[in-house]
């Protein structure tokens, strides 16, 4: 009989012997394997199913037109071609219009979308109805369809009121009532401020919309929450200097100049398209398909598709696209910078990125310390079994000391031991790691985790080494063992 063979003889008769307390430590190594092979599947399987989840809470990317230059839906797609095909979930464009109800004495901002892309970008969007499929349907925001008293079904007239032009071309001092101008401009930390002002027949300012929501609340973010400040800009005529026309915020000068270069850049924009000297008001008759419940600004708005929008301009122009992808904060710095150009500007919608690198690492790093305590614990587990067995063969091990066993011997037994009960267990806990992670994500994310086959070996390679290292007190104790005093009966 060889040694090699002597020697699992040895180590299997030593474990059979003692079942009882094996199947202990092996249990506590199959649970470690278990818990270490799921928490490691999830652990790099949780980043793919955590982006899928807060691709509900919105679009985590925009893009809108640079300075003095304008985006169309043809602009649009050559950038989207820049983005890998599996990485966008969605883009939902946007162009945002003032539109009349003049049966109502009413006017509305209204917003054209592709309405299949705003399912994906914008999954929290609740319709009491359905989504506009057909030409010349419209979707109502709840607050609007309360005003006016619309309902699913229900006709609407919307009337579209271009600029008075001269024959040249040029903008005329006198606007048609409710005419719309959008504007956006950096504002405090890069980030863009929104500016909505409805002007009167004189093309003075009568109605006002700021969104500095991107700005910090206690100082930029009042310009879009104190009533007086907006105050300033009603009755004045485009353009408008700082200081001079309006007085900045304290300590919300950036934040104010941005207002202002906003409205500005919407005047020079608006001036700079032309509708023509023959652009006449157009009124067309929609049909509502659904009212939008969001809880948000969305409810103020209706929304028709990008197609019956251009149809009733004449224009295809868009003011912003909102971008929903799936990737870390660093793969959306790199898709940002890769967009930025040919008159496209990219921004990172901060709130929502930072929100997901934020839950991704936390809760790795959850995961992370369940695993190292669990491993922990089974090193305790294992190591206070391999000492009681150590107790048990005292006697044994002294006559085989004093016989001529030599302390390598005695070490090579009990690590062959440990490292068995590591390879069963680690064998055992790499299947049920991967069933208890898929329990884990089909519960929690409702979705499959994918199978990573280099889990095996490794999970396999983690519990010897585990199992070895709970032996070295085992082992440091019984090579200690003075066989003169165990043969004596002490």
């Amino acid at each position: 009989m060889t040694k090699r063979r002597m020697f699992l003889r040895m180590v299997t008769a030593s474990l059979l012997r003692r079942r009882s307390r094996m199947l202990i430590a092996l249990l506590s190594i199959g649970i470690g394997a278990t818990i270490l092979a799921g928490m490691v599947t999830i652990y790099y399987d949780v980043p793919r199913q955590m982006r899928a989840q807060m691709r509900s809470y919105g679009a985590n990317m925009l893009l809108m037109p640079a300075e003095g230059e304008t985006l169309d839906s043809e602009k649009l797609a050559a950038a989207l071609h820049k983005l890998p095909e599996d990485a966008l979930v969605g883009a939902s464009p946007y162009r945002y219009v003032r539109l009349d109800m003049t049966s109502r004495q009413q006017s509305f901002t209204t917003a054209g979308t592709d309405f299949e892309q705003v399912r994906k970008t914008s999954p929290y969007f609740s319709v009491e109805g359905s989504y506009p499929e057909a030409p010349r349907e419209v979707l109502v925001g709840r607050e609007i369809a309360g005003t006016i008293g619309v309902k699913v079904g229900s006709d609407m007239e919307l009337t579209w009121q271009p600029a008075a032009r001269d024959a040249d071309g040029s903008a005329e001092d006198d606007r048609v009532p409710g005419a719309v101008l959008s504007g956006s401009a950096e504002g405090f930390g890069k980030q863009m401020v929104y500016v909505t002002a409805t002007l009167d027949g004189e093309a003075k300012i009568a109605e006002i919309s700021i969104d500095a929501s991107t700005q910090t609340p206690e100082y930029g973010g009042r310009a879009q929450t104190e009533p007086a400040f907006a105050a300033q800009f009603i009755g004045k005529a485009l353009p408008l200097e700082m200081e001079k026309d309006i007085d900045a915020l304290s300590g919300a000068t950036v934040t104010s100049a941005a207002v202002v270069e906003a409205l500005n850049a919407a005047r020079a924009a608006d001036a700079a398209a032309g509708a023509g000297p023959s652009g006449q008001p157009k009124t067309t008759r929609y049909r509502v398909t659904g009212i939008l419940v969001t809880g948000g600004e969305e409810e103020g708005y209706v929304f028709m598709s990008t197609d019956d929008l251009i149809t009733l301009t004449g224009e295809d122009k868009l003011d912003v696209a909102e971008l929903s992808i799936s990737a870390d904060e660093a793969q959306l710095n790199a898709y940002a910078e890769a967009l930025t150009g040919d008159g496209i500007m990219a921004r990172l919608v901060k709130r929502v990125t930072k929100s997901e690198t934020a839950v991704l690492g936390k809760l790795q790093a959850l995961v992370f310390l369940v695993t190292v305590v669990v491993l922990i614990l089974t090193m305790i587990c294992v190591s206070t079994t391999m000492m009681a067995v150590v107790s048990e063969r005292r006697r044994e091990i002294g006559l085989r000391k004093a016989l001529g066993a030599s302390d390598n011997s005695i070490r090579g037994e009990f690590l062959g031991e440990g490292m068995f009960l590591g390879l069963l267990g680690g064998l055992m806990g790499a299947v049920l790691g991967f069933v208890f992670a898929q329990v884990v994500s089909v519960n929690v994310f409702h979705a499959s985790i994918v199978f990573r086959p280099l889990l095996l070996p490794v999970t396999v390679l983690v519990s010897m080494v585990i199992a070895a290292a709970s032996c070295l007190m085992p082992i440091k104790r019984a090579v200690a063992i003075d066989p003169a005093i165990v043969l004596k009966g002490e």
